[in-house]
């Protein structure tokens, strides 16, 4: 992997523009293959993509990939398709989530429609509404099953800009309780359990290597740097800063498969973060060795412990790449979305 781009300090890489186009290409790809479902992730072999009809927590990536296009085009027709599929996001706005700011913030950011800026509004009321103050957060909840009373990583990205526009001291309490849990102890705890009796107890899954876990964190570190004016995030942002490459799905197994998806969401944090050459190199490994000359970004790891699609290409790996790469190009700012 290059350390960094071969065009310079401040240019645009020369391979930058070719991949954005070759992965908002594969948004249309996609769009005539699931229809009116939402896609998860797809095997490499091209045997088509894993798909849901209600989206749950990564239908918003699609959306935002939708948007992404559209800017790019300008296509009236684009515009349309990914207002209607903004809409098919609207029943979560009630549902008993913390994942609503994954749904809602990267589903609707990158739109310009007054539907999709109500869906925000309502998605950030509703986070306000849920936030335990006994607790410090927006509690996991209970719409995927489980412990309703958990304060999980990735209940952090995209919940902390929504909280920002109502709210923004439930905002910095909500991504504080998380830095406390998550990086309080020698090794990272990506999942607390609340008991009445015992306070905060870690729980084992996903395990302390997990590659999104500090991705995810780092990227609401970043959001909440820009939109919460906070200047006390120095020490966090110190230990969740990762080296340029490409994490295992699980640093516990170093030699397992890797994680494009988590790079990706970490690149876009670091141009949040003004991380520039960092981001350039870590883009410039994902679009050299693992995206397809159709735009697949490939050796994603979505559940490295249940065996779920551990080397496939994964809807939110897309989203990143594409908004990290539209970032490079100037097609949007980093702090848009």
């Amino acid at each position: 992997m290059s350390a960094a781009s071969p065009d310079g300090p401040g240019a645009v890489p020369g391979w930058a523009a070719p991949a954005l186009r070759a992965v908002l290409d594969r948004v249309s790809v996609t769009r005539a293959q699931v229809g009116d479902r939402f896609p998860l992730f797809a095997a490499p072999d091209e045997s088509g993509w894993t798909t849901t009809g209600r989206g749950s927590w990564a239908g918003g990536f699609w959306t935002g990939l939708l948007w992404l296009r559209a800017r790019y085009t300008g296509s009236a027709a684009d515009r349309e398709a990914a207002a209607r599929c903004t809409g098919r996001l609207a029943h979560w706005v009630d549902a008993d989530t913390a994942t609503r700011g994954l749904i809602f913030w990267y589903g609707t950011a990158l739109a310009d429609t007054g539907e999709a800026a109500g869906l925000r509004g309502r998605a950030a009321q509703a986070c306000r509404a849920a936030y335990d103050p006994r607790l410090g957060v927006v509690p996991w909840g209970a719409a995927f099953g489980g412990p309703r009373l958990l304060a999980r990583v990735d209940g952090v990205p995209g919940t902390v800009p929504l909280l920002a526009s109502t709210d923004p001291g439930l905002a910095a309490a909500h991504l504080r309780r998380h830095l406390r849990l998550c990086l309080g102890g020698d090794s990272f705890r990506w999942s607390w359990r609340y008991e009445e009796s015992a306070g905060w107890v870690a729980c084992d899954d996903p395990p302390p290597g997990w590659s999104r876990g500090r991705a995810w964190l780092l990227l609401a570190v970043a959001d909440a740097a820009h939109r919460l004016g906070d200047d006390d995030l120095s020490p966090p942002l110190h230990r969740l800063l990762p080296a340029a490459v490409v994490p295992p799905a699980d640093a516990a197994h170093p030699d397992g498969p890797p994680d494009t998806s988590a790079a990706a969401v970490t690149a876009v944090a670091l141009l949040k973060l003004g991380h520039h050459d960092q981001a350039v190199a870590l883009l410039h490994d994902l679009v050299h060795h693992h995206l397809t000359a159709d735009g697949r970004l490939l050796h994603g790891c979505y559940d490295l412990a249940a065996g779920t699609a551990t080397a496939h290409e994964l809807v939110w790996g897309d989203f990143f790449l594409a908004y990290g790469l539209a970032v490079l190009t100037g097609l949007v700012d980093p702090h848009t979305a």
